[in-house]
């Protein structure tokens, strides 16, 4: 394959100095979420390399000093001068915003990153970064501090027998910028790293982590991503604790108007939601977009129109809903478009209107063919969903008699809440507590204008075992619901009907708390998902410790934290440690400052970052099969450090 990807394909189009005055508006945030980012930045340019057809191996490397290494075997950064700049194409990319091989120079038909900013920004908010590329038998390097390059570019001879071609980059995150903490978190970047790699069949992703301190280890931990099915091994991957209707993923693969559309399919019988995950230009698209509305909407049709063949539904019955044909399904929908539109505010919705045609007619053509020429896939399919349809019809029967009893309507809120008094749901916090001694502390504790407490009693039901009809006779469901304002299962999400906009979980720290937060989790993540995907969801981080010294006091909320601490006293300071077992143990005030407190509190957000792996994880934790939860656990248990649980 010929390569002409030169200088005059690198396009300018305006500077750097912005970025390190407003770094959110570049990679969204400067913590933990925005610190990622950077790694995904300059990994998109080593996919987009293998998108275009040059690039096999990318090399993520965790390195022990806090930086990251990112290597690949593309056709490396062009070093050429720059027609515009009189600068090397390479000082161009890293110290110029918007200059890249992406916009329009004919470098890359496709590309992925989120915003387009790449490697500038990743250099601007960088302590240093240090860039070798290989290419014309030689090997150039140059580093820079803060965006500035510190040397020029250094030339050397490739005296290896097979000269190679590729890039690496090192890059140290600025602590003046993320002043939150510069750690990588290992399991997030593997996450992101996987999908990659199942998204991109054939590239292979080698990821390892060399901070042996922080391992607790005398060797790195490496992990390799290869996945030459792509997004039918992700489909495989994410179905594997469930039972699949049919045994052959379906699979779609197409280009119309140079948009290229990949889509896998596959029904499981022990599932009674869908999964659908959509990707444009391998950025998973959270808010939707016209891929998968052109999905939706072809297997709704395609469904119908073979129901109706095979007279599955009668000439005067009606149309099953998109949503019993999707009960089950999990499916990936993965488009790669030359000028992606992305929509909403974290630029996660697929806005090109061309796409949803493409999609349809694409989609709409295998699937037809395939289901006629797979009857007894059609049937299982079809039976599944006139089975979703007469279930929905039941639990809209015992939703109508509960609301006929008007428990969900108009019903007084539940007595055992205690409510704030505030009325706007913006500045309101709801504390879902266990128990009543750790209701009646937090009760005395808050601040009653803002947070309002709701104490339920013993382990709310779990979900994922359970019909709609036994959820809404359920006391502490029921309570739950009409505490948040929650309207019915299944129905379009409201905001505006939430009466919090922060549902915070405060459950003691020990096994049984664990249960219950699990348990609320589940509730939420199958009841109304939109609830966590937007971001009302929160869980209370109460101290696990207090540790006295002479009049003074701190509190700390992990092992890790204790033994750090302790280790800094002098060997002769007495101190005392109490251990809190539950919330009710502390004096409402102590539960103020410790954990309610919106000054002094921690508190984690909960997110969807994968909803694959939630996904799953929710099946073998909370399903009815026994056999995945004890692999799970098997698997998983012996990692946990056991003197962290109260057993």
């Amino acid at each position: 394959m010929t390569s002409s990807y030169s200088a005059d394909q690198i396009q300018v189009l305006e500077g750097l100095e912005a970025v390190r005055k407003r770094p959110g508006m570049y990679i969204g945030s400067t913590g933990p979420k925005g610190l990622h980012h950077l790694v995904y930045e300059v990994v998109d340019n080593s996919i987009d390399e293998a998108l275009a057809g040059y690039c096999t191996h990318v090399e993520v490397d965790l390195n022990a000093d806090g930086s990251v290494t990112v290597t690949d075997d593309g056709r490396g950064i062009p070093t050429d001068i720059h027609p515009k700049t009189g600068k090397s194409a390479l000082e161009t990319v890293l110290t110029i915003l918007h200059a890249g091989g992406k916009f329009g120079g004919g470098g890359y038909k496709v590309s992925g990153g989120l915003h387009g900013v790449g490697i500038s920004v990743v250099n601007a908010l960088s302590e240093f970064v240090e860039v070798t590329v290989w290419r014309d038998k030689k090997v150039h390097l140059q580093r820079y501090e803060r965006g500035i390059p510190v040397s020029d570019l250094q030339v050397k001879p490739n005296k290896e027998k097979e000269a190679r071609t590729g890039t690496s980059v090192t890059f140290l995150p600025d602590t003046q910028i993320f002043t939150t903490g510069t750690e990588f978190d290992y399991i997030t970047l593997a996450g992101r790293l996987r999908e990659l790699a199942y998204l991109n069949a054939g590239v292979k992703i080698t990821f390892t982590d060399n901070r042996l301190e922080l391992l607790k280890s005398d060797t790195p931990k490496i992990e390799t991503y290869e996945y030459r099915g792509g997004i039918k091994e992700y489909i495989a991957y994410m179905n594997r604790e469930k039972q699949p209707l049919h045994e052959e993923i379906i699979y779609v693969q197409g280009e119309r108007s140079n948009v290229q559309v990949e889509v896998a399919l596959q029904w499981c019988t022990d599932a009674y939601t869908d999964n659908v995950l959509g990707f444009a230009n391998n950025i998973r698209t959270v808010d939707g977009g016209t891929h998968l509305e052109g999905l939706k909407a072809v297997l709704t049709r395609t469904l119908n129109a073979i129901a109706r063949k095979r007279n599955k539904i009668k000439e005067n019955e009606p149309n099953l809903s998109g949503e019993h044909v999707r009960e089950g399904l999990t499916a990936i929908i993965s488009v790669k478009v030359p000028d992606p539109e992305f929509e909403g505010q974290t630029k996660t919705k697929l806005g090109n209107t061309e796409v949803r045609g493409i999609v349809d007619s694409l989609v709409g053509e295998v699937l037809t063919e395939y289901l006629e020429f797979h009857p007894s896939v059609a049937d299982a399919v079809l039976d599944k969903a006139i089975q979703a349809f007469k279930a929905a019809e039941a639990a809209r029967h015992a939703r109508e008699l509960v609301r006929r009893k008007s428990v969900l309507e108009s019903s007084p809120l539940p007595g055992k809440l205690a409510d704030c008094s505030t009325r706007d749901p913006s500045e309101s916090e709801i504390y879902i507590v266990e128990g009543d001694s750790a209701g009646g502390s937090a009760k005395q504790g808050r601040d009653r204008r803002t947070q309002a407490i709701l104490p339920l009693r013993g382990k709310i039901l779990n979900i994922e075992k359970t019909d709609d009809s036994k959820i809404y006779k359920n006391n502490e469901i029921q309570a739950l619901i009409t505490a948040l304002g929650l309207g019915v299962k299944g129905e379009e999400f409201d905001a505006s009907q939430l009466r919090y906009h922060r549902i915070v979980i405060m459950t003691d720290a020990d096994v049984d708390g664990a249960h219950i937060r699990t348990l609320l989790l589940t509730f939420f993540y199958r009841y109304q998902r939109a609830l966590i995907e937007q971001g009302f969801i929160y869980i209370a981080c109460p101290p696990l410790y207090k540790l006295e010294r002479g009049r003074n006091h701190e509190y700390c909320y992990s092992d890790r934290e204790l033994q750090q601490k302790i280790a800094a006293f002098p060997s002769n300071a007495n101190y005392t440690i109490q251990r809190f077992k539950g919330l009710g143990e502390m004096m409402p005030e102590q539960l103020w400052t410790t954990t309610m407190n919106p000054e002094t509190r921690k508190m984690k957000q909960v997110e969807i970052e994968d909803a694959a792996e939630a996904d799953r994880i929710f099946t073998i934790l909370m399903g009815d099969r026994v056999a995945p939860r004890r692999e799970f656990i098997e698997t998983y248990g012996s990692k946990l450090n056991l003197t962290d649980l109260d057993i």
